[in-house]
């Protein structure tokens, strides 16, 4: 599947379509229709004109599907005209009323002709997607829907930087990720093919190339999987439960119905048989974008055609929902007893799955307009098997006021980031014995603030993580941000249970984890227990025990005191080059805030982090701290009474030697910074007294320190409470001190040699 060229086509269709209906919305004719008007009133033209685009669009795409797989009812027209493209959608939304709405008539009147014709939309998809792309991948629609939102999303991200939330209609946009196909199969298969696989055996032919096999366990472990593969045993195919609870536009749904398919006819069932019954017992999704569910129910649909050609009728549709679909009921109009239920839906399109819902009180059938808040209630009230999803990643930063509060305070231990919600969710509605497998961001594996997270999910069992960190999405846009791990939990608590950790960071694309995968990953079986000794419980899979237990002992802050120091919160004002400025306006020689005052300088050298460097240097930058800070104390107080702003902290550690590091580094250097500096956020420092500074540096500059902050820290962001927990051994510090002074001095000949240093006086060549 060319996937370059499926997204030149959905971001060139998007503006083209949207180009020719905004012409048409406005151009006011006798024929344009009265919902038109109403339509734009509610929304604005821009809006109405986006959505009347994008409709066509998934139109466009869902009947080329279907044309090219033969899927088309009898009697059904390839695209000819406006009349044969009306009576093809009127005579699919008779069959998938939910795939296919009916086309209302502002949306027929906002038609483009720029859809059909020789040169027109859907001519150009037939030329530039071939054939065999099309042809029984229905995961293409989904590709295609998220590359339609490309300009959608970088808008959104654009916002963020200048401090724009994401509101309730962006969130789609800005969280949709399309997973990894082999990245599907291997949640699917290590949650609901082995919960079929532990009772019954895995079916033949199956094709399970991702599931992993139980390593050999303890005889006191073997007993309660014994017990387990009874309980398992008794389950029937009809029996199972399978949901996606942030399920886009169905990838992994499509999936769990080909391991479903497997395991019924594994037992006897037809396939005509079988995937009517898949589609009425045993999948649920919910997603919060409308856009999505409908592809969703379609991708599903067609999943289900493939094996029972004539299962397209309104009765087999599948139990999937929107949370759009219920946000605008009128609570306040209805009855007395319904109103509190229906008011539980109020801004469910931002919390999604998130909510935990309860039915109205009594008895009787509910009013019509409360019957899809009444299907999402049931999808919500019960417990699955498997809980399988890619939840939105979306930190604390970007959420809008309601979705903080929200989060706050029904999930205070993961409110850092959706994603880490949505773990917890997952676990709330997975059956005691089930499973829940995911892909998320590997952070929750590591940082401080999730390890109330964690703890609580070292109560469960990691039956398997696959530790991808960078490059495990195909899509370009997200780089080296999004750094994730796929799991699958099970919800039991065996103490010395031993879980597979595989390692696949290192692998630089999907393609070669992929690989890397199948032929020779490196794994590591760990007991949960061995993480409780990791400060923070870190999950560091790849310690021996010996490491572990030597975080029990002496600790790095129990000698030195890491620090972070001052936000400016507008660094091109408060902050220059220290060429920039006038030598004589700068003080170099302070060694407290009372001197640096009394010296009556404006600048002062501010140490800001900066590349990768060791043992010295980074000396670049000075910052405006007049008369005790004057001018950025009190353009703190102003951006303080609006919001979370510039802190002046630790002011007590100000112009101290320390040693000082990089906060964001893909390679973290430590070097020895002399007195005179102020300290910001990006360049921490650690205060150390005077006769143990060298032989720490030397320490935090070795390979043993990085290896240690790996395991309490992996990402990036190298923060002052990582230093503070590394283990530190003391070793005969004459030999050291003598070859770490050697290196700073080395290091400090090396960065006075070149005319960024301001202690440059000529060049060691000359």
């Amino acid at each position: 599947m060319n996937r370059t060229a499926l997204r030149h086509f959905a971001v060139t269709a998007r503006r083209t379509l949207i180009g020719a209906v905004m012409q048409k919305v406005g151009a006011v004719t006798p024929a344009q229709p009265v919902t038109l008007a109403e339509r734009i009133g509610s929304d604005g033209i821009e809006r109405t004109a986006e959505e009347a685009a994008y409709r066509w669009f998934s139109r466009s795409i869902a009947l080329r599907y279907m044309e090219v797989n033969g899927f088309l009812p009898a009697g059904a027209q390839l695209f000819t005209d406006k009349t044969a493209l009306l009576c093809q959608c009127r005579m699919l939304h008779d069959l998938m009323p939910e795939s296919f709405p009916q086309p209302e008539d502002w949306e027929v009147f906002l038609l483009p002709e720029e859809l059909l014709g020789t040169d027109g939309i859907f001519t150009r998809m037939i030329a530039a997607i071939p054939e065999e792309d099309w042809r029984e991948q229905v995961q293409i629609i989904g590709w295609l829907y998220q590359f339609y939102n490309t300009e959608p999303k970088d808008k959104v991200f654009a916002d963020l930087k200048k401090n724009i939330k994401i509101a309730p209609e962006a969130i789609p946009s800005a969280t949709q990720l399309f997973t990894p196909d082999w990245i599907v199969r291997w949640m699917v298969e290590n949650s609901l093919g082995r919960i079929w696989a532990e009772g019954h055996g895995e079916p033949e032919h199956a094709g399970w190339d991702y599931r992993i096999a139980e390593p050999e366990q303890e005889a006191s472990v073997r007993e309660e999987l014994d017990r387990l593969r009874v309980q398992y045993g008794s389950i029937r195919p009809e029996e199972l439960r399978f949901l996606d609870p942030c399920m886009g536009t169905g990838h992994i749904l499509v999936y769990a119905f080909d391991v479903l398919m497997q395991i019924y006819t594994s037992c006897g069932w037809t396939e005509q048989d079988a995937a009517a019954a898949i589609l009425r017992h045993n999948l649920y999704g919910l997603d919060i974008d409308r856009r999505a569910y409908q592809l969703a129910c379609f991708a599903l649909m067609m999943q289900a055609r493939q094996y029972a050609p004539d299962i397209l009728t309104p009765e087999h549709q599948p139990h999937l929902a929107c949370f759009a679909d219920v946000t605008d009921v009128d609570a306040e109009a209805l009855p007395a007893p319904l109103r509190a239920f229906a008011a539980q839906f109020r801004d469910a399109d931002s919390y999604g799955s998130l909510l935990e819902l309860y039915p109205p009180e009594g008895s009787g059938k509910l009013p019509p307009q409360l019957a899809k808040m009444q299907q999402i209630c049931g999808i919500l009230g019960q417990q699955y098997d498997v809980v399988c999803t890619n939840p939105p990643y979306m930190g604390a930063a970007g959420m809008h006021e309601k979705l903080s509060a929200f989060v706050k305070g029904r999930f205070p231990d993961s409110k850092s980031d959706l994603f880490a919600c949505f773990i917890e969710r997952c676990g709330q509605l997975t059956k005691s014995g089930g499973f829940y497998a995911m892909i998320t961001m590997h952070s929750w594996m590591f940082l401080m603030r999730f390890e109330k997270l964690r703890r609580k999910l070292m109560q469960q069992d990691t039956v398997a993580l696959l530790h991808m960190g960078a490059g495990a999405f195909e899509q370009s846009d997200v780089g080296t941000i999004v750094q994730t791990a796929a799991f699958t939990i099970r919800k039991t608590d065996i103490p010395d249970y031993l879980g597979c950790y595989a390692d696949l960071t290192a692998a630089p694309n999907p393609e070669r984890k992929r690989q890397l995968f199948l032929n020779d990953p490196t794994v590591y079986l760990r007991k949960k227990t061995a993480f409780q000794e990791v400060p923070g419980a870190a999950l560091a899979y790849w310690a021996s025990e010996h490491t572990l237990h030597l975080f029990a002992g002496k600790k790095l802050g129990d000698l030195a005191v890491p620090r972070q120091g001052m936000t400016t919160s507008d660094n091109d004002r408060f902050t220059r080059r220290w060429f920039e400025v006038a030598q004589e306006r700068i003080c170099f020689t302070a060694t407290d805030c009372a001197a640096a005052q009394r010296s009556g300088r404006k600048w002062f050298p501010y140490n800001k982090g900066g590349g990768y460097r060791k043992w010295y240097g980074n000396h670049e930058y000075v910052v405006n701290f007049e008369d005790d800070g004057r001018e950025l104390r009190a353009f703190h107080e102003i951006l303080n009474k609006k919001s979370a702003g510039g802190r002046i902290k630790n002011r007590e550690y100000y112009f101290r030697r320390c040693i000082a590091w990089t906060f964001i580094a893909t390679t973290p250097g430590f070097r020895l910074c002399p007195e005179g500096f102020i300290f910001d956020v990006a360049g921490s420092s650690l205060f150390v007294e005077d006769a143990l500074q060298n032989a720490l540096t030397a320490y935090l500059c070795s390979n043993t320190a990085r290896y240690f902050l790996r395991l309490v820290n992996p990402t990036m962001n190298i923060q002052a409470k990582d230093i503070r927990v590394l283990p530190y051994i003391e070793a005969e510090t004459a030999e050291v001190d003598a070859l770490a002074a050697e290196n700073i001095r080395l290091c400090k000949e090396d960065w006075d040699s070149f005319e960024i240093s301001w202690e440059f006086r000529q060049h060691p060549l000359l």
